[in-house]
């Protein structure tokens, strides 16, 4: 991916970013400390993990990884703990300042852009938020998860089935069918259960059998 697309990629992270702090600023201590779609994390262990992913580069991010022996979960847990705040607000300050970052551990930025969408949802989800990120965003995460497994084994989730946005640009792949808008679609893929309630089609039962 050229430089022309990743200024657009890390513009629109920049936009999802600072919308997500935006939400945010007006949670309380107790919804700071609520459960997430993410596993046993916290909605401010999510929120550091961002801020984590936004002021790693590779160099860093490799000596964190040989420290943790490559224990992916006591990588995460190391940088989370490095990236909380002593309060809330502090964690907020620590990721507003990562908001227009263009660093990441890696030169993938459509994986990245993917990390912010996807964990944003993570929190707001449980939360009752209703934002809903930019499908402009979402339609390159989607084309990526469809594409490759990173983070996420998404590739291989969706294997043989075919998945159609019913609000964007976005489809890929051949079988049985997988709609939905292509946030449910994303969330899908990255492994959210939660969200397969959200699509329609004979491809949605291969889905829920795989997740499970």
């Amino acid at each position: 991916m050229g430089k022309r697309s990743d200024d657009h990629l890390w513009e629109l992270m920049r936009a999802e970013r600072a919308a997500l702090a935006d939400d945010l600023a007006g949670l309380s201590d107790e919804q700071w400390r609520a459960g997430t779609l993410c596993g046993e994390w916290s909605v401010e262990d999510v929120v550091a993990h961002l801020t984590a992913a936004g002021s790693m580069n590779q160099w860093a991010w490799l000596r964190s990884m040989l420290g943790a022996r490559f224990n992916m979960h006591v990588h995460n847990q190391r940088r989370i703990d490095e990236h909380r705040g002593a309060t809330p607000a502090e964690t907020l300050k620590r990721f507003r300042a990562v908001v227009g970052s263009t660093t990441a551990p890696s030169g993938d930025t459509v994986a990245y852009l993917g990390e912010v969408v996807v964990h944003a949802q993570d929190i707001r989800r449980p939360l009752g938020l209703t934002r809903v990120p930019d499908v402009a965003a979402l339609t390159p995460v989607a084309e990526f998860f469809a594409a490759r497994n990173f983070a996420v084994n998404s590739k291989s989730l969706v294997a043989g089935l075919r998945l159609e946005a019913s609000d964007g640009r976005f489809s890929s792949g051949a079988g049985p069918l997988v709609a939905g808008t292509t946030l449910a679609l994303v969330m899908a893929m990255a492994g959210r259960g939660a969200y397969l309630d959200e699509l329609d089609g004979p491809g949605v039962e291969v889905l829920r059998e795989r997740l499970a």
